[in-house]
């Protein structure tokens, strides 16, 4: 298991912005960088659903809901990754929640709420 902090989120008005942080603090570069990582995000009665994904080299890959808005990165040197989130909308409100791929681990979850 790989320990994973998300931090960055908040209440903003439809239309703005948001920028997520994934840490992992605690993991080694070996299991870190070679990793894909990934963002979910789960609304209240919802089942989780992928967000977005970088590969270990920077490949990315998007839900349709959130291409042109959203944009992942990652930081191999302090371990983290990032979810800018730009034009939001009510229906982006949700817990999201980072994801390392393998490993399977999870962080605790940000809440985003995007007032209409």
């Amino acid at each position: 298991q790989v320990y994973l902090v998300e931090s960055g989120g908040g209440s903003v008005q439809a239309g703005g912005s948001l920028r997520l942080s994934c840490k992992a603090p605690r993991t080694i570069t070996s299991v870190f960088d070679p990793s894909s990582m990934a963002w979910y995000r789960q609304a209240p009665g919802k089942q989780r659903d992928l967000v977005a994904q970088i590969t270990n080299d920077g490949r990315t890959n998007y839900a349709d809901s959130v291409k042109g808005r959203f944009t992942i990165s990652r930081d191999n040197s302090r371990k983290t990754i990032y979810l800018q989130m730009n034009s939001l909308l009510p229906e982006d409100t949700a817990v999201y929640y980072c994801h390392h791929t393998q490993t399977m681990s999870w962080g605790q979850g940000t809440q985003v709420t995007v007032q209409g």
